[in-house]
C-alpha cells in the first residue's frame, strides 16, 4: 500500500516536523491542466515580462533568506551557512537567465541558398522536473530559470522529504507575478511520474537524481516520446601531481567531498595522488580533516551536518565496511551516531571496491595511489560515471592537457567543481546526458525551428 502522506524529518534528531498528504488523481489532472493554460498565454509574453517575475523572484529570495535556509536546514540537514548560500545562489541564477535569456534565443541567421534562412527558438510546453533533496532549492532553480525564461512552464515533483521546500518553491512564484500553473509543486508519488509523462500535455522531463531513477524515468521518456535531460550520479576524481600548491589543492579537496556534508553528486570522491605527492597530501589532509566539527546544523560553528536520512548513512557505513573487506585502510573517522558520519579518509583503495566502483554519497575521502600521469588518467576514467573532475598542477598548460583525457562533462584545473549559471553542466556515461545552465541548459527545452524563405519570382 503507498504511503498517503510524506513526512518532513529534521535529520540531526529525527524529529517530525510536517506531514504532507498526497494528491489525488483529481487534484494532479488540475494541475497539469493549469500548467497547459498557463503556457498557451506564457509562451506569448516577451522575454522583459518573464524577466520581470524572474528578477522579483530574486528578490524574494533574498528577502527571505534565512527563514528559507532554516527550512532547508530542518529538512535535509544542511548547515545553516550553506543553506543561505544556496538561497543566494538562486537568487543569481534567476537574475542571469533574466538579463541574459533573450541573448541566448535570438534568431540564428544561417546562409543557405536561400532568400533569407534562421532558426528560431521557441518553446515547447510543459516540462516535468523531478529533483533530489540534497540542494532542495538550488537543483530546482538549475532547470527551472532557463526553462521559465524560454516560454515553458514546469510541474515540479520534489523529493518525499523536501515537500516545506517544494510548496515554498511554488509560493515565491506565485509572489513574484508569476500567473498560476507556471510552476506548479506536485506532492505525488513515483507511480504518478508515468501519468504526468503519458500526458499529451507535457512534452519534456529533466531529472537529477540517481542512476536508478535515471534509468527509470529515461526509459518512460523514451516510451512516451519525450524530450529528456538526464543528470545523474557522479563519481568524480581528483588527480593531484606533486607540484600541486599542496595546502591549497587539500583545502579544496577538503571542502569538494565534504560540503553538504558529503551529498553532492559533483563532490570529490576519488582522490588519485601521484606517489611522489602522497606523502604532503597526506599528512595535510589529516590535519585540515581534524579540524572538522560535526552537530547540530543549526550552530554556526559547526562545518558538517548530519546526513539526510538513515537509510543514506546505512549504505554509506556498508561501502566503507566492504572497502575494509577488500583491503582498504581506515585512516580516520567513519564512526555513526544516528544520521552523523564522521568524515573520513579511507586509503589504499583500489578497482573493484565500492569506494572506487560506486558513488559514495556522504563523507567519505578515499585515496588511490597512481604511479604515473598515465595511470592517473586510466584510473580516473575507469568508472562508470562521468560528471566532472579536478587536476592540481602548477603547470596550466599540463592540467588542461590532462583534463582533455579524462571522461567527464567538466574538468576544473586548481578550482573547485561547481555548477555555475554561466558554464554548462553534466554528463557523459552514467552520469547522464544533456546539458542544465549556460546557453546549453536553455537550449535543451526549445524547439530550434528551422525557416527558410524565398523571395516570389
Amino acid at each position: 500500500m503507498p504511503n498517503t502522506v510524506f513526512k518532513s524529518v529534521f535529520p540531526y534528531t529525527q524529529e517530525i516536523l510536517a506531514e504532507y498528504p498526497l494528491m489525488d488523481d483529481a487534484r494532479l489532472d488540475l494541475a497539469i491542466s493549469r500548467a497547459s493554460t498557463a503556457y498557451r498565454s506564457w509562451k506569448k509574453t516577451n522575454f522583459s515580462v518573464r524577466a520581470a517575475v524572474l528578477k522579483q523572484v530574486a528578490v524574494i529570495l533574498r528577502r527571505d533568506r534565512e527563514m528559507l535556509a532554516a527550512l532547508i536546514t530542518n529538512e535535509m540537514g544542511k548547515v545553516i551557512g550553506e543553506a543561505g548560500a544556496e538561497v543566494e545562489k538562486c537568487a543569481s541564477t534567476a537574475e542571469y537567465y533574466a538579463d541574459h535569456a533573450e541573448g541566448f534565443l535570438k534568431d540564428e541567421s544561417l546562409v543557405a541558398g536561400y532568400t533569407k534562412s534562421f532558426v528560431t527558438y521557441q518553446p515547447i510546453g510543459v516540462v516535468l522536473g523531478i529533483m533530489p533533496w540534497n540542494f532542495p532549492f538550488w537543483q530546482v532553480f538549475r532547470y527551472a530559470a532557463p526553462t521559465l525564461m524560454a516560454g515553458n512552464t514546469t510541474l515540479l515533483k520534489h523529493a518525499p522529504n523536501v515537500c516545506g521546500c517544494a510548496l515554498a518553491l511554488e509560493k515565491i512564484f506565485l509572489e513574484a507575478g508569476a500567473p498560476e500553473g507556471v510552476f506548479t509543486s506536485l506532492i505525488i508519488d513515483i507511480p504518478a511520474v508515468e501519468k504526468i509523462l503519458s500526458s499529451d500535455i507535457v512534452q519534456a522531463v529533466t531529472l537529477t537524481g540517481s542512476e536508478r531513477a535515471g534509468s527509470s524515468v529515461a526509459s518512460l521518456a523514451g516510451h512516451y516520446i519525450k524530450k529528456s535531460v538526464m543528470e545523474l550520479g557522479g563519481s568524480d576524481a581528483l588527480i593531484l601531481l606533486p607540484d600541486a600548491d599542496m595546502k591549497s589543492a587539500v583545502s579544496v579537496a577538503l571542502q569538494s567531498r565534504m560540503l553538504n556534508a558529503g551529498q553532492s553528486c559533483i563532490g570529490a570522491k576519488r582522490f588519485i595522488i601521484l606517489q611522489d605527492a602522497m606523502p604532503g597530501f597526506m599528512h595535510e589532509f589529516l590535519l585540515q580533516i581534524k579540524t572538522l566539527k560535526q552537530g547540530d546544523p543549526f550552530d554556526k560553528t559547526i562545518t558538517t551536518g548530519p546526513m539526510a536520512r538513515p537509510d543514506l548513512v546505512s549504505s554509506l557505513e556498508k561501502q566503507l565496511k566492504n572497502s575494509l573487506q577488500m583491503g582498504a585502510r581506515l585512516e580516520f573517522g567513519g564512526a555513526v551516531e544516528g544520521c552523523n558520519f564522521k568524515p573520513a579518509l579511507l586509503v589504499n583503495v583500489r578497482e573493484g571496491m565500492p569506494a572506487f566502483e560506486e558513488e559514495t554519497f556522504g563523507p567519505m575521502a578515499a585515496v588511490i595511489p597512481a604511479k604515473d600521469e598515465a595511470e592517473a588518467i586510466r584510473l580516473a576514467n575507469g568508472s562508470r560515471y562521468g560528471l566532472g573532475g579536478s587536476v592540481w598542477t602548477k603547470d596550466i598548460e599540463k592540467g588542461i592537457a590532462l583534463a582533455k583525457q579524462m571522461e567527464t562533462g567538466a574538468v576544473f584545473i586548481n578550482a573547485l567543481v561547481k555548477s555555475d549559471p554561466r558554464l554548462p553542466f553534466g554528463g557523459i556515461k552514467k552520469s547522464g546526458y544533456g546539458r542544465e545552465l549556460g546557453r546549453h541548459g536553455i537550449l535543451e527545452f526549445v524547439n530550434a525551428k528551422t525557416i527558410a524563405a524565398e523571395a516570389s519570382k
